[in-house]
């Protein structure tokens, strides 16, 4: 990036900084800085600039409590419940590691 151009994304850098921990509304800090729509413009292009590309997911271990009754006794669907309340349904050929997978998904997010 040439010196200019680096210029100009650092003085953005901190006017954007500024004016988070200002306390003002964008509009207040803009209009006191005589800035006008440019400062929407940076905002965002600079949170596109640091954002993920890809975000690493943690999965945490599924607890699936067993029924007493059996898969044939269920017909053609597995409910599973939720400790938020929440259920999944899911054929009885559903794959094991990817029920597994969800659940944690799931549980996480609760």
């Amino acid at each position: 990036m040439n010196q200019r151009r680096e210029q100009a994304w650092a003085k953005w850098r901190h006017l954007i900084s500024e004016q988070a921990q200002s306390g003002q509304s964008v509009a207040a800090f803009c209009r006191d800085r005589g800035l006008g729509t440019q400062f929407f413009y940076w905002k965002k292009r600079l949170q596109e600039a640091v954002a993920p590309q890809f975000v690493e997911l943690q999965l945490g271990k599924a607890r699936v409590e067993p029924r007493v009754q059996t898969r044939a006794a269920l017909g053609t669907s597995i409910e599973v419940r939720l400790r938020n309340g929440r259920s999944l349904i899911v054929p009885p050929e559903f794959e094991v590691s990817h029920l597994r997978a969800l659940l944690g998904v799931v549980e996480c997010e609760s």
